[in-house]
């Protein structure tokens, strides 16, 4: 349990560090062939969306890494679970059918919590 965890969370911390840093340093126009919804989105939305995926790509690490409140891993894994909810609601209301990358987010985030209250 504890490797399958940390393969999870690695591979999805890295996602979202890579995800997350591009909303908080890229503006609009670079991140528009990306991210068709950031045209309907305020900047500070999209810069709050990044800075909670950064923050959770750490909280998916560095807990129980430093094993100071590790069950915070899991609210980090369950937050991203509802993000990528959120996230597949807003790409269907746009008319955006291809949800792939999004299901798959929250599966994977789902067995990271699965595998984190199991392990924990």
């Amino acid at each position: 349990m504890t490797i399958a965890y940390w393969i999870t969370a690695a591979l999805l911390a890295l996602f979202y560090l890579y995800a997350g840093g591009l909303k908080l340093i890229r503006s609009r126009e670079q991140l528009r062939p990306m991210m068709a919804w950031v045209d309907d989105t305020p900047m500070r939305a999209v810069r709050a969306i990044g800075a909670v995926e950064v923050l959770g790509a750490l909280g998916l690490i560095l807990p129980p890494l430093t094993d100071i409140a590790p069950r915070l891993a899991l609210a980090a894994a369950v937050g991203f679970v509802v993000l990528q909810l959120g996230a597949g609601w807003v790409h269907l209301r746009r008319g955006e059918r291809q949800v792939g990358l999004n299901v798959g987010l929250v599966v994977a985030a789902g067995v990271t919590v699965w595998l984190g209250a199991a392990w924990l």
